[in-house]
């Protein structure tokens, strides 16, 4: 994790929280000149929610904090970006991943309206839900028919691989080498908070990429979709995230 908290107990938390799920914290950053950021999240009977994000120390991540974690950065198997820091920062670092042959997993969370074109040429995976989809093509999203264009669009601009998130419909993938979009359904479950599930997808999605390497990517994404639904079904956005050996095993 290269991350930049506040000194405060949000920070402190967060790195002790870290640490007990055996999470590297020697490029966690504790600065004094912003707090911890931080999410209000609001959460109806259906579980769907709604986030309202204050960055605050996440935007002090720099290109110096991004130098003293060089070294993991560019051995590591994948690496995932987002949004919620600079995205000159978030770019930065896909371009040191990008140029070791690290492989690249970008989620283009929170959506961004004028995203640098570079971001799509550098992921191996560009990842988005359908309201980030709209938001980068202006291309509405209510099915997965319109998923697979907003998908090719994106394709088009450079992209590898895409992955548009649909929620409990599963998710739409195309690729370079297979650029007819595909319908990768989830299984049907009673939502109780769809908070994090994005980040949950996204997760498995890159432990399954760098540990399963033989895995076809259409295997990986139903593996992921299961993932992501399993932590649905609970309440909270990390405490819904299940563990390993509360998983089937044959999912290994």
């Amino acid at each position: 994790m290269v991350c930049k908290v506040g000194k405060d107990s949000f920070g402190n938390d967060y790195i002790e929280n870290f640490k007990k799920n055996g999470i590297s914290t020697e490029f966690v950053g504790q600065t004094e000149d912003a707090a911890t950021g931080a999410a209000s999240i609001i959460v109806n009977g259906e579980g769907q929610n709604v986030i309202v994000i204050v960055a605050g120390a996440n935007l002090l991540l720099d290109s110096e904090d991004l130098k003293r974690a060089a070294d993991a950065i560019c051995k590591a198997k994948v690496i995932i970006c987002q949004l919620e820091i600079t995205p000159a920062i978030s770019l930065e670092a896909l371009k040191m991943a990008h140029s070791s042959g690290v492989k690249t997993l970008f989620n283009a969370a929170p959506g961004l309206v004028d995203l640098d074109p570079q971001f799509y040429t550098h992921s191996d995976i560009f990842c988005c839900n359908e309201n980030e989809a709209e938001i980068l093509t202006g291309i509405p999203v209510d099915s997965p028919e319109d998923a697979g264009k907003v998908a090719q669009v994106l394709l088009e601009r450079g992209c590898k691989l895409v992955v548009v998130t649909l929620g409990a419909e599963g998710c739409v993938m195309v690729s370079v080498e297979e650029p007819i979009p595909k319908h990768v359904r989830a299984g049907k479950v009673r939502a109780v908070d769809t908070t994090g599930a994005g980040d949950s997808f996204v997760g498995a999605l890159a432990f399954f990429v760098a540990c399963y390497p033989n895995l076809s990517i259409e295997e990986v994404i139903k593996k992921s979709n299961f993932i992501a639904s399993v932590s649905v079904q609970a309440a909270g956005t990390q405490s819904s995230y299940p563990y390993r050996k509360d998983l089937p095993q044959d999912l290994f």
